[in-house]
């Protein structure tokens, strides 16, 4: 038997990536949504999560897709009604109240599971797999996509809490934080921020690895033409490059993976996280992997602030 879902927060990624997941799955069934102005036709829809927690006890899972910046009042209210907690990366505004959460989900007995959709791109295992045993000499990041494009109306994107450039900088982050067999920390970076908004348009990160490999990521949120979501790997046995945010793996040139679709590289990661969660429910375990939000936290305190041009949709 399926179980039953509620989707809470209906905006873009909702309905391009949660629904489908959920719809398509043997494990999960979509119950309910809760949105102040989206709903999904034949589901049941509440504008309020007291009142769908209330009125829906059968509902055991609540998946949250909100902007990071509300998402913790919901989240606490999901955990004190014995729900499990799906978070939206990132999984919340602060570190703290992401660790809270989890003191919170512990507490009540219940799963909680920070989702990083990126490290169930197709390539990402096997990218992990390969470079076990092998010493990194060069790692470079390559996360460029058009704002207007993915995020379109999306105000709460630039404003404090929301990220910016980071947003999809931190799915760069997610695979980072998986492939590499030994951590690093952010050695420097600038983050380049419109005149009229409260988040990095553009970032410019180095990091420091404890086999002095270089480790550097360029994000920008103005790219136009072609998007680049690439990683590039130089290692004493070989090159390694991951294309489409980790759909494709190359090893010394060559295509080294099957990519589930090119023209959609999300395919497969969302419903691989729902797979991931009706797992942590049924062994009754979380997992709230913080440490690609860390390095982003990172960025915002050692970061050097420069000022460019106002940002306009």
């Amino acid at each position: 038997m399926r179980r039953k879902v509620a989707l809470v927060g209906i905006g873009k990624i909702a309905i391009d990536q949660h629904v489908p997941a959920i719809t398509g799955s043997r494990y999960w069934e979509l119950a309910a949504t809760v949105s102040r102005n989206g709903s999904i036709e034949g589901v049941e829809h509440f504008k309020d999560i007291h009142e769908m927690l209330s009125a829906r006890p059968d509902i055991e899972c609540v998946s949250l897709c909100l902007p990071p910046v509300p998402r913790f009042d919901h989240a606490v209210a999901a955990l004190r009604a014995g729900r499990h907690v799906m978070l939206e990366k990132p999984p919340g505004a602060t570190l703290s109240e992401c660790r809270i959460l989890e003191s919170k989900a512990r507490e009540a007995g219940v799963s909680i599971y920070a989702t990083w959709h990126s490290r169930e791109a197709a390539g990402v295992d096997a990218a992990k797999a390969w470079l076990n045993g092998r010493k990194l000499r060069k790692l470079t990041i390559t996360w460029k996509e058009d704002v207007r494009k993915w995020h379109p109306g999306q105000k709460w994107i630039w404003e404090a809490g929301g990220l910016g450039v980071f947003d999809p900088g931190i799915n760069a982050l997610s695979i980072l934080t998986k492939i590499l067999p030994n951590p690093v920390h952010v050695l420097n970076a600038e983050l380049f921020f419109p005149e009229n908004c409260e988040t990095p348009i553009a970032a410019e990160m180095r990091f420091h690895h404890p086999d002095a490999a270089e480790v550097a990521a360029h994000f920008d949120f103005r790219q136009e033409g072609e998007q680049i979501w690439i990683i590039d790997v130089e290692t004493d046995g070989g090159s390694l490059k991951l294309t489409e945010g980790g759909a494709n793996l190359f090893i010394d040139g060559e295509p080294a993976n099957d990519a589930e679709n090119s023209s959609n590289p999300l395919k497969g990661e969302y419903p691989r996280l729902y797979a991931n969660m009706a797992t942590l429910i049924g062994k009754g375990e979380s997992d709230m992997d913080l440490a690609p939000m860390e390095l982003v936290a990172d960025a915002f305190l050692i970061g050097r602030r420069s000022s460019v041009k106002p940002f306009h949709e």
